[in-house]
């Protein structure tokens, strides 16, 4: 009797095949060392397009709408059937025992797997394959642990139920409102709530309108500065009224200190990569996951940034090939325990190099997954160091019968900071209450407020991590707009095929102005007409 393993991805399934001894080829699966390997490409079946239900749900009609289907049903991909023929065979062969689901540990991963095992209509027993790296040891452990396939029927309830709110959503507002205002509107349950702070936040920087600032700032050997002046006049009074010297009237020390920043999830990486590497989301989660079949990273779709307690032991080993990967030296303190939290783990662990990263050749990696790994090593090597101390320093000057305020820090400890990007600080030097300073210069500074800025990628995933956050219970399990593995391809979605975001002359500003004018011209009737809230919580944001 055989063991049918099914992972998500061919490349994924020749890993576990290789460490099953499954190394004897077939049309659509590996075999051997009594286990059969096979793969799902991804999604093989959706559910069925609004017409599978009824032939007249074919054309958009606003008297057909809402449409509920009960129940559901799922099409196979035409490009995908060839695949779900060879998994339909092995899971009703009569020499396989048994199932192993080895799909991503998450929601998706549990939904690909129960579409293609129920459509196939297999009743056999299952068991879950639950690993967050594809290194060889990790994949024997992985099998000596196998759970209960039972174990998560909750997740596969949770994925389906987001699945059956995006079609739900996408199907009926998109045909109302393209009805409705005679043009393709597409409606999603994530994309528009994304697309509505698009629009919020332009139409906020259409709007706004620039004021003129004035300070003063004095040369005293280091720059100290008046408070904002609203008129140019009083701010020349101001520069008029000083002398050549100014006294020190107050001195305040503060020791302060910095905690690391936490371990790498997908959002938090994928901003950093934008906003350092210049990378788009999906980019950053193309490179992760090449590295993750490479063998190189953990798993990294997750929403976790510490690992789990039971890791703390091997945090060391880690620290020493994330510093391998840099080509700098280990943190003089690696403080394991501060990274360790299994009750703030959900489905995976936070992104971390892997055991075989440090032993690998940089070289042999595209640009893209070089760079990135190294960002993935650097943030472990932060958050296992000691915190950031220094001394900030406050001083107030009197010059003239005028205040002026100047700040500085002079670094204790660089602590993490070491591994950070290196900013120059502003220090100040040994003063004493009642000092006198001889002034060089008096001159006036002229600025504007400024805008609200146009959302990145970087602000954009922040924006959506945290949307809505205050209205959610504390103990809400997920939080924002979608998730970390869906996020990338919405915001790819708005810039590639809709212009939204990085250019301010696109169809967004177009779209903003039509989208006020006609959301103003809507009656209380016309938005009772738009209630078509299903009958059941979504509890997951995932998908667009």
């Amino acid at each position: 009797m055989h063991q049918l393993v099914i992972a998500e991805k061919p490349s994924v399934a020749r890993s576990i095949a290789a460490v099953l001894g499954a190394t004897q080829g077939h049309e659509g699966y590996l075999s051997g060392g009594g286990s059969i390997v096979s793969w799902c490409f991804g999604h093989l079946a959706g559910l069925s397009d609004a017409s599978a239900y009824h032939p007249d749900f074919a054309k958009w009609r606003l008297q057909d709408l809402p449409i509920l289907p009960d129940p559901f049903q799922f099409t196979i991909a035409p490009d995908k059937q060839k695949q779900f023929a060879v998994l339909r065979e092995l899971l009703r062969a009569p020499d396989v025992s048994e199932v192993v689901n080895a799909c991503d540990a998450g929601r998706e991963g549990e939904l690909i797997f129960r579409t293609v095992y129920e459509l196939a209509g297999c009743t056999k027993p299952v068991k879950r394959l639950r690993i967050s790296s594809m290194e060889d040891g990790t994949i024997r452990e992985g099998f000596q642990n196998l759970r209960p396939g039972g174990d998560y029927d909750g997740l596969y309830q949770s994925a389906l139920c987001r699945a059956k709110a995006d079609w739900l959503v996408g199907i009926n507002a998109t045909r109302y409102f393209s009805l409705r205002y005679g043009r393709t509107l597409h409606i999603g349950r994530v994309m528009s709530p994304t697309l509505a702070m698009l629009v919020r936040r332009e139409a906020e920087i259409a709007a706004f309108l620039p004021e003129p600032f004035y300070t003063v700032q004095l040369d005293c050997g280091f720059p100290a500065t008046t408070e904002r002046l609203k008129e140019r006049s009083a701010a020349d009074a101001v520069a008029a009224d000083c002398e050549n010297r100014a006294t020190v009237t107050r001195i305040e020390r503060r020791e302060r200190s910095e905690k690391p920043p936490a371990l790498y999830d997908l959002t938090s990486l994928q901003r950093d990569a934008n906003r350092i590497l210049g990378y788009t989301a999906q980019q950053t989660l193309d490179y992760l996951q090449a590295l993750y079949e490479q063998k190189l990273c953990t798993y990294p779709r997750t929403d976790s940034r510490f690992l789990t307690d039971d890791m703390e032991e091997k945090v060391p080993a880690y620290v020493a090939a994330a510093a391998a990967v840099c080509g700098l030296a280990e943190p003089a303190h690696v403080n394991a325990g501060q990274v360790c939290a299994s009750k703030k783990v959900s489905d995976h662990h936070a992104i971390l190099p892997t055991l075989s990263a440090g032993r690998t050749d940089l070289n042999a990696l595209t640009l893209g997954e070089r760079e990135v790994l190294k960002l993935a090593a650097l943030g472990l090597l932060r958050a296992v160091s000691d915190s950031y101390c220094y001394t900030e320093t406050a001083i107030e000057l009197r010059c003239g019968g005028h205040s002026f305020a100047a700040r500085g820090k002079t670094v204790q400890d660089p602590g993490w900071k070491v591994y950070a990007q290196q900013q120059r600080e502003h220090t100040l030097p040994e003063l004493t209450e009642g000092q006198v300073l001889q002034v060089t210069a008096a001159t006036v500074k002229e600025g504007k407020t400024t805008p609200p800025r146009h959302y990145t990628e970087d602000t954009l995933l922040s924006g959506m991590e945290t949307a809505g956050a205050g209205d959610m219970p504390d103990d809400a399990e997920r939080k924002g707009l979608g998730t970390p593995g869906t996020r990338a391809g919405l915001i790819a979605e708005l810039t590639q095929m809709r212009g939204y975001l990085g250019d301010e002359d696109s169809d967004l500003r177009a779209l903003t102005d039509s989208a006020i004018g006609k959301l103003e011209a809507m009656t209380d009737e016309d938005y009772a007409a738009l209630d078509l809230t299903p009958d059941f919580d979504a509890e997951d944001n995932d998908g667009a």
